[in-house]
C-alpha cells in the first residue's frame, strides 16, 4: 500500500512567515514588558550553541536517508525512520523560523541601546538569530534529501 501525496513539505514563504509573526508577537510583548518596568529577557550563550547543535543534529538525522536515496544501499532503511526524519525536518523549518523571529525581536528590542552589556546580549541575540537560520535551512534541506525518485518504487518494489 502506497500512501503518495499526503505529506506536504514546508515552504519556505510559509517559513517566513513564521519568523515574522514570532518576530513581531516578540517584539511587541518585549516592548511593552520593558516600557512597563520589566527587565530584558536573559539571553545566555547556551542558546547560541543550543541553536548551533540542534542544526548540525537536523543535519545528522537525514544523512542516513541522502545516503540512501543517492543509491548507497548497503543496509535496507528503516520506512518509519525515514518518515520521522522528514517530519523531523519539516518541524525543523518551521521551528527554527519560529526562533529566529523571537530572537531577531531581541535584537529590535536592545537595538537603541547604549549599555556594552547590552550590546553583548544584543550580539548574542543576532548570533542565535543566525543559528536559528541555520536550524530551518537544515530542515529545508533534509526534507530535500528525503525526497525518492518516483522511479526508485519501481527499481525495488519489495522494499
Amino acid at each position: 500500500m502506497t500512501v503518495r501525496g499526503t505529506f506536504r513539505p514546508a515552504r519556505v514563504g510559509e517559513a517566513a512567515l513564521v519568523a515574522l509573526a514570532a518576530g513581531v508577537v516578540g517584539w511587541v510583548v518585549m516592548d511593552w514588558w520593558h516600557g512597563d518596568g520589566g527587565g530584558y529577557v536573559p539571553l545566555p550563550w547556551t542558546a547560541v550553541a543550543g541553536t548551533a547543535v540542534l542544526a548540525i543534529a537536523v543535519l545528522a538525522a537525514g544523512w542516513p536517508v541522502r545516503r540512501w536515496v543517492r543509491g548507497r544501499r548497503d543496509r535496507p532503511l528503516d520506512p518509519l525512520v525515514a518518515a520521522r526524519t522528514v517530519v523531523f525536518a519539516k518541524a525543523a523549518a518551521f521551528g527554527g523560523a519560529g526562533l529566529a523571529g523571537w530572537y531577531a525581536a531581541q535584537v529590535l528590542t536592545l537595538w537603541s541601546e547604549d549599555s556594552p552589556v547590552l550590546h553583548r546580549r544584543m550580539l548574542l541575540a543576532g548570533l542565535a538569530t543566525l543559528f536559528a537560520l541555520g536550524i530551518s535551512v537544515a530542515g529545508f534541506v533534509v526534507q530535500r534529501w528525503c525526497r525518492v525518485p518516483r522511479d526508485a518504487d519501481a527499481e525495488e518494489p519489495g522494499r
